[in-house]
């Protein structure tokens, strides 16, 4: 078939791009960096490379010194590579344990100077596609008797603006439903239509999905303050100046006492002194010193 006059080949446009010149992926690196915290470099070049020749391709902004300029003066672009960069690997009741403790340990010692109907807010940050605050709110309904005592707030956020607009229409497909029990799905979600289920509308606008970056001050205070946040399997992909600085902010994003729970190959103790470690049946959390009528 004969493409009409004009029309552009993206395909073709991504294979003219060249190769970035050291200085060139030193200088992007850097950029995602400040912007991200996340850490690239020369042994992701095929990784950087692929996302930046796609995106000069869709913007047909070319070559590589052009894209960047144009990078520089267009946040609306900034955002689109940022997505293209971005991790996405998640599923309903992904570390169960955590849920557990949640339920079993954190809300009820929360709770316990705290009056009926008071307010209980929970962060899922990186919150991707939705299934980490989703799960947390299902699983409140299924195993924490006293979720309907109290106003549970759940917030779910992430730098990926796409994934958010996902987590926003709830279409999951069977691999991120997998962990889910078939009474649980059939509870939660629609029938199946073209291979996915669609998370019910009354759990869809029980979570607020928001945009967020670890590592601006401003982005993170923006959310407000927590009882819980849950930050897994983020901050593994920042240097140890990132780290702290998205540490500092979701200390200060927790009211004392509140607890935040990491991944599993995270540590709290090798980043900051601030936290304490707790140890309950279930899971080891970190928690801000202090109670909540200190804040």
């Amino acid at each position: 078939m004969r493409r009409p006059p004009g029309a552009t080949d993206k395909a073709a446009s991504t294979r003219k791009a060249r190769a970035l010149s050291a200085d060139e992926l030193r200088h992007l690196c850097t950029f995602l960096y400040r912007r991200t915290g996340m850490i690239f470099g020369e042994s992701k070049r095929y990784y950087i490379e692929r996302r930046v020749a796609d995106r000069m391709a869709t913007t047909r902004v070319l070559p590589f010194p052009a894209y960047f300029a144009h990078l520089e003066s267009d946040e609306s672009e900034v955002e689109h590579l940022i997505n293209s960069f971005t991790v996405n690997e998640t599923y309903f009741y992904r570390e169960e344990h955590q849920l557990r403790c949640l339920s079993r340990s954190l809300l009820p010692g929360i709770v316990q100077n705290r009056k009926p109907g008071d307010l209980v807010r929970i962060w899922s940050v990186p919150c991707s596609s939705g299934e980490e605050p989703y799960s947390i709110a299902i699983w409140l309904l299924e195993n924490w008797p006293l979720v309907d005592a109290y106003n549970i707030e759940i917030v779910g956020s992430d730098i990926d603006t796409r994934v958010l607009l996902e987590g926003q229409a709830g279409h999951y497909g069977e691999r991120a439903l997998s962990r889910l029990s078939p009474d649980v799905v059939a509870r939660y979600f629609e029938p199946a239509c073209d291979g996915q289920r669609q998370l019910i509308q009354d759990l869809r606008e029980s979570v607020k999905l928001t945009s967020a970056n670890l590592i601006d001050a401003a982005s993170v205070a923006k959310q407000g303050r927590f009882d819980v946040i849950f930050c897994r399997n983020v901050l593994i992909y920042f240097d140890d100046a990132s780290r702290l600085l998205a540490v500092n902010g979701l200390y200060d994003a927790l009211h004392p006492g509140g607890y935040i729970c990491l991944g599993h190959t995270e540590s709290m103790t090798r980043i900051s002194k601030r936290f304490d470690l707790r140890r309950f049946e279930d899971a080891i959390v970190y928690q801000r010193p202090g109670s909540d009528r200190d804040g």
